[in-house]
């Protein structure tokens, strides 16, 4: 079955420990605190032996994993045995490997994969053998728009309570870092306890620890967050970050996007179109709203002209301030009004 990796962590003690866990995605913190959840709960059913095994790398050897299914336990009656495969693709051998203990699980054992990579593309079959008989809980990364409910969740959960405007300034300062969000949520535990938190209160306890990159802020921008995108700008430049170091990524989106609306203006399959180009399910959703708002193709290659020009102002070979010029192109993908910011719309 699928949980959420929350969901893991607030299981009942009742709950019977399943034979066999995937606990995979992009998320660090979530698929960390699920891992420790099921640790948590496998101590509490007396299972103190515990193995590990790093599957990093072509040359990992499945048999050691294999052998191990069928080894007696030393200590307990049983045994937790954690597999790390960081790209979340186990191989033809390691696929095989976890299958067979999914088709037969061995009774003294409690298999937990964690993975760091994960999307659509990696759920072949030995995922779908695991999400048979045990459970599978996917951390897909927390969505920019997503951030302040999980923020509020995690607040009520340390027993704190908060204004919707304290909530939304702590999402500002902590900008897509789950970690440091977490941290402030345990300070704020300790200092405010039984407080209710406004935006002053917030301010004066919460440090800035936004993590600011421009994957994050590309997403912003498609996503149609012009305020997100002005912060996150504003947050690069403090950082020291140099206009020229973005537009690589940036010019990269805006000519796959550009594709992306001529597959659409014909008519063409944008789901396949999308996942050719590497785009999977779980980064969809601001390319299609970015369509959404700019279905021309030629809006997009304008876009593209645009961050040509912004590129060459950032290394010197045109006139012009290449951080106003990326603030309005960024602007204007999240925002069509905002087009006519552009030099030359």
């Amino acid at each position: 079955m699928e949980l959420r990796p929350e969901q893991l962590a607030s299981q009942p003690a009742s709950q019977a420990l399943a034979p066999v866990y995937l606990i995979a995605g992009p998320e660090t913190l979530r698929v960390l605190e699920a891992a420790d959840a099921v640790r948590a709960r496998a101590r509490a059913d007396g299972i103190d032996e515990r193995e590990v095994f790093d599957a990093d790398g072509r040359d990992f050897d499945w048999n050691q994993v294999e052998g191990s299914f069928n080894a007696p336990s030393l200590f307990s009656a049983r045994r937790l045995m954690e597999v790390r495969l960081p790209s979340g693709k186990p191989g033809k051998d390691g696929a095989e490997v976890i299958s067979q203990f999914c088709a037969n699980p061995a009774p003294d054992v409690v298999l937990m994969i964690t993975c760091n990579e994960w999307s659509k593309a990696h759920q072949g079959k030995w995922a779908e053998a695991v999400n048979r008989v045990g459970v599978l809980s996917v951390a897909w990364a927390i969505k920019p728009h997503e951030l302040p409910d999980w923020i509020e969740r995690r607040l009520r959960g340390k027993g704190l309570r908060a204004d919707p405007a304290a909530v939304q300034r702590l999402a500002e300062r902590v900008e897509g870092n789950l970690l440091a969000a977490a941290q402030e949520i345990d300070k704020l535990a300790l200092l405010a306890a039984g407080q209710t938190l406004d935006v002053d209160t917030m301010e004066s306890l919460v440090a800035d620890a936004a993590r600011y990159d421009v994957f994050r802020l590309l997403e912003a921008s498609f996503s149609g967050q012009p305020a997100a995108v002005l912060r996150m700008l504003a947050g690069l430049r403090g950082e020291g970050e140099a206009v020229a170091a973005l537009m690589p990524m940036v010019i990269r989106e805006l000519l796959s996007t550009a594709g992306l609306a001529r597959v659409q203006a014909r008519g063409g399959n944008l789901a396949a179109e999308m996942k050719s180009r590497g785009i999977w399910e779980s980064r969809q959703a601001p390319f299609k709203r970015a369509l959404q708002r700019h279905p021309e193709p030629k809006r997009w290659d304008r876009f593209v002209a645009e961050a040509g020009l912004v590129d060459r102002m950032a290394k010197g070979r045109a006139d012009g301030d290449p951080w106003l010029g990326v603030e309005r192109l960024l602007l204007a993908v999240a925002e069509a009004r905002a087009v006519r910011l552009l030099a030359r719309a």
